[in-house]
C-alpha cells in the first residue's frame, strides 16, 4: 500500500471537470484507490463521490493506493490533485 498527501492547487478546487479528469484516468485501475480528507472518504469510482469531499484550494487530501503499480499510481494522483486546471484549455 502506498499513502500520499496532496494539497489542492486549483484555484476553483476539485469541481466537476477536474473530478471527471481524475476519475476517468483511473477507471481501468484494477486495485483500490481511497481518497480522504476532513469531509470524509471515498473510492475513486465516481465523480459524485469525489465531489462530496468538497476539496477547495489549499485543502489537504490523503491518497491510499493498493494494487498494481502502486508507486506510479499514487504519484500520478498527487500530480493531478496538485494541478492548476484551466478549463476550457487555452
Amino acid at each position: 500500500m502506498q499513502i500520499r498527501k496532496a494539497i489542492i492547487a486549483n484555484s476553483q478546487g476539485i469541481h466537476c471537470r477536474p473530478s471527471a479528469v481524475i476519475v476517468k484516468e483511473f477507471m481501468g485501475y484494477s486495485g483500490n484507490i481511497r481518497i480522504s480528507n476532513d469531509h470524509g472518504s471515498c473510492d475513486l469510482s465516481s465523480v459524485m463521490q469525489l465531489l462530496s469531499l468538497e476539496m477547495h484550494q489549499g485543502s489537504k487530501v490523503k491518497i491510499e493506493v493498493m494494487g498494481g503499480d502502486e508507486v506510479a499510481t499514487a504519484d500520478r494522483l498527487v500530480e493531478l490533485f496538485q494541478t492548476h486546471f484551466d478549463f476550457p484549455p487555452l
